[in-house]
């Protein structure tokens, strides 16, 4: 599959052929949902904790007499129905939310979704994306013409940036811009895809993905 290949003005350098086992695979919204699912499930981290009467410190000792005092009778001063007493059926950090995916449905997935771009013309493939320096004015311009010359979309949508491996200045240029991402070609996840509006992506990076997500290890 031919695409046009764009030097970093977002002028056209030439063409590029886009590998047809990640670039034109048929979407299949079931299988996406599933991972992108299973990515925010196991992303989870588990903080609220609670203690139970067993766990709150002191209570040792009976507060009075079983009988006699004309009270309800009470065993210990940190049964759940007293101030300062545990918690019933509060949340423990035991908690697990973790959901297993097969790894080819996961490769799949990231397949569906780069093809979904290429077809709904929300990817551009770039000759190739580097600085001499992290300076943000200069990304924050590069991102600004893809957007309005490419893909022609108004300046506050979302680009992500995949590029072959992870590069100090880009990533320093690019992270303090709110609506851009930048991530390496081997780290890619589906929800990352399905969160940004627009993907750049470098030429080598390409070569990286079909190698790392088209082959189950």
């Amino acid at each position: 599959m031919k695409t046009p290949l764009y030097n970093q003005k977002a002028e056209k350098a030439g063409t590029y052929d886009l590998p047809d086992r990640v670039f034109k695979v048929p979407f299949n919204a079931d299988v996406v949902h599933q991972t992108l699912v299973a990515h925010r499930a196991n992303a989870r981290a588990v903080l609220a904790h609670t203690k139970g009467r067993g766990d709150v410190r002191g209570g040792g000792k009976k507060p009075w007499a079983q009988k006699g005092t004309g009270r309800a009778r009470h065993g210990s001063t940190r049964s759940p129905i007293w101030k300062g007493g545990g918690v019933t059926f509060g949340p423990k950090n035991t908690r697990i939310f973790t959901l297993k995916i097969n790894k080819k449905q996961k490769q799949k997935a990231l397949s569906m979704i780069l093809s979904s771009k290429v077809r709904d013309r929300e990817l551009a493939v770039i000759d190739a994306i580097s600085m001499k320096e992290p300076k943000t004015k200069i990304m924050a311009e590069i991102i600004r013409t893809f957007l309005s010359s490419v893909f022609e979309a108004p300046l506050h949508k979302k680009v992500l940036v995949i590029v072959p491996k992870a590069d100090r200045n880009v990533t320093l240029a690019i992270r303090n811009l709110p609506h851009a991402k930048v991530i390496s070609a081997d780290s890619l996840n589906a929800y990352d895809l399905m969160s940004y509006a627009f993907v750049v992506m470098s030429k080598d990076a390409i070569e990286i993905i079909e190698r790392t997500y088209t082959k189950v290890k």
